[in-house]
Order: structure tokens, then C-alpha cells, then sequence
């Protein structure tokens, strides 16, 4: 007697299905058919993962707004210029700088040995560099390494008082 293809399965949710399991070993139906007994059937899965992709994206939408207060205060707070560039990257970029230059204050100043005159020198060359796209392309640079960038960063990255020459 051959082993049966459709098993009628149970799953945790309450639901009852018909499996097709004609794809799988026959010595491995009846593991397979424990295992799907033990899930959501496929719609209450489903369901429950449509909730958590709007739960999760009203929460990164919350985050992402206090973070984006945040930097913004900060760059009241510390005489940041604003950035130029799309809407869009403008509001990521100044996420980034405020991300960077704070956390690079913490590396160099509180726990390194960069001290407050020689962080205002840093503070002031970053100033300058209102390009968005510049501060998205440093958003994972290594804190300790802004100085260095801030040398590196090109004439294009800083605004020009005369932009027509």
C-alpha cells in the first residue's frame, strides 16, 4: 500500500487544511505533516505578517520622525548650516551629521584625548559641507576617522560664495 499523498492537517491556529505532500519523501510526509500542525495555516500566517509590516513600519516612521526632531535641535543648537539637496536627503543627511559629528565628539573628546579647542577646529570644517549626499556617503564612517574626512571632503562638497564662477 503506497503512503498517502493529501494529508488533512490541523494547524495551531484552529484552521484545518488539505496538504498536498506528493513534493516530499515518502518517509518524510508524516515529520512534515507534525511540523506543519504545529503553524498558522498559510492565511492566518499571512494575516499576521501584513500586521507586524504595518506595526513595524508606524513604528520606524515614529522613530525615524523623533530621531529627525532631534537632529534638527541639534543643528539649531550647534549653529549646523542646513543642507542642500532633496528634500529627502536632506532630512537622512541631517540624521547622518548629527549621527557622526555626535558620536565623534564621544570618541575624541570625552573618550579620547582630542581636546575642546581642537574639537571647535573640527566643528568648524564641518560647517562648510552642506552637501546631503556627502553626509550620507560617511554614515558609516568610523567616528575617530571625521577629521580626516573633513580634510578629504572636495570644493564640491563645500558651498561657493560666488556659484555662477
Amino acid at each position: 500500500m503506497a503512503v498517502k499523498k493529501l494529508w488533512t492537517i490541523d494547524h495551531a491556529c484552529g484552521h484545518t487544511a488539505e496538504a498536498d505532500l506528493s513534493g516530499r519523501a515518502a518517509d518524510r510526509r508524516g515529520g512534515y505533516a507534525r511540523w506543519l500542525a504545529g503553524r498558522e495555516c498559510t492565511g492566518c500566517w499571512q494575516s499576521s505578517r501584513e500586521e507586524d509590516t504595518a506595526a513595524k513600519a508606524e513604528w520606524l516612521a515614529t522613530q525615524r520622525a523623533t530621531e529627525q526632531a532631534r537632529a534638527e535641535e541639534w543643528s539649531e543648537q550647534y549653529r549646523m548650516p542646513p543642507l542642500d539637496g532633496t528634500d529627502r536627503a536632506v532630512a537622512w543627511a541631517t540624521r547622518c551629521r548629527h549621527q557622526l559629528v555626535s558620536a565623534a565628539y564621544t570618541a575624541l573628546v570625552v573618550e579620547g584625548t582630542t581636546s575642546e579647542a581642537e574639537w571647535t577646529a573640527i566643528e568648524d570644517a564641518a560647517r562648510p559641507l552642506t552637501r546631503a549626499g556627502w553626509w550620507i556617503d560617511q554614515r558609516d564612517a568610523d567616528p575617530v576617522d571625521l577629521p580626516e574626512l573633513l580634510e578629504a571632503a572636495s570644493a564640491g562638497d563645500r558651498p561657493s560664495e560666488n556659484p555662477h564662477f
